[in-house]
């Protein structure tokens, strides 16, 4: 199916070995990009980028804890100068943690707090004088539906809230750049992680199929292809914006 193209373009797609992050790897190298990929997930990485290559596309992989700041200057300065240039950056790394507030501890926060947020500000700040010097780039952070409230997420629904605001503060900064910052918010996507606690024919997995209005899961394809659109060019006129992709369920007033 054809896509936007993103033919001699380079992208740096976070969290990429498996789920979303995958699925966007593999719909931006169809679109003609070249992408470094990152994850701590350093076998499944190996195996994305092996299978990518054997295909005939241009796919790096990086080995990077993104809440290591000297880590991350590193990635990028080395995705820059394997491929010549960078033009994406996709912000898709990030860690869950559930639990009540009462449960919630120091640790939880610091942890969760250094990936999903530090860590997409760490990337962030690290491409953005390459892009400003090239006058082009397209952002895209990934968050999650959470970001509008969810029994049992304080701490993660603080960190993915938090990146709400970054990017509405950074397509300001950054527009007269030529740079498109926007957030997409993710709702119940069959990912890895996902299924780890909701098991596939499990009546809790059904109960929260049934609260979507559209009927089913989304499966990773559906967010990359967005993902992909917004790091196109055809969506240069859309910056500062936070859109959900969850079958209806911000429609609705589901809590699940």
């Amino acid at each position: 199916m054809q896509g936007a193209s993103l033919k001699h373009r380079v992208a740096v797609v976070t969290g990429a070995a498996r789920g979303i992050g995958k699925a966007t790897a593999l719909k931006m190298t169809d679109a003609g990009a070249a992408v470094a990929l990152v994850d701590v997930l350093s076998d499944d990485l190996a195996v994305l980028v092996d299978q990518l290559n054997a295909a005939g596309r241009n796919a790096v992989g990086m080995n990077v804890d993104i809440s290591d700041k000297h880590a991350v200057d590193e990635m990028v300065e080395r995705a820059s100068r394997h491929f010549g240039k960078l033009d994406i950056l996709v912000n898709n790394a990030g860690i869950d943690c559930a639990g009540l507030l009462e449960e919630a501890n120091e640790e939880d926060w610091d942890r969760t707090v250094s990936v999903n947020l530090k860590g997409t500000f760490f990337c962030t700040q690290a491409v953005v004088p390459i892009m400003k010097k090239n006058g082009y780039g397209k952002i895209v952070n990934i968050g999650s539906r959470v970001s509008l409230g969810k029994p049992s997420r304080t701490v993660y629904g603080a960190t993915k809230a938090g990146i709400i605001g970054m990017t509405r503060t950074w397509a300001l900064e950054l527009a007269q750049h030529g740079i498109n910052v926007n957030y997409i918010g993710p709702g119940m996507i069959a990912t890895e992680m996902f299924r780890r606690v909701n098991p596939e024919n499990s009546e809790k997995t059904a109960a929260l199929i049934d609260s979507i209005p559209l009927k089913r899961m989304g499966n990773p394809e559906d967010v990359a292809n967005l993902i992909r659109f917004l790091a196109s060019d055809e969506a240069s006129f859309i910056t500062g914006q936070t859109i959900f992709i969850c079958g209806g369920m911000t429609v609705g007033i589901a809590h699940f």
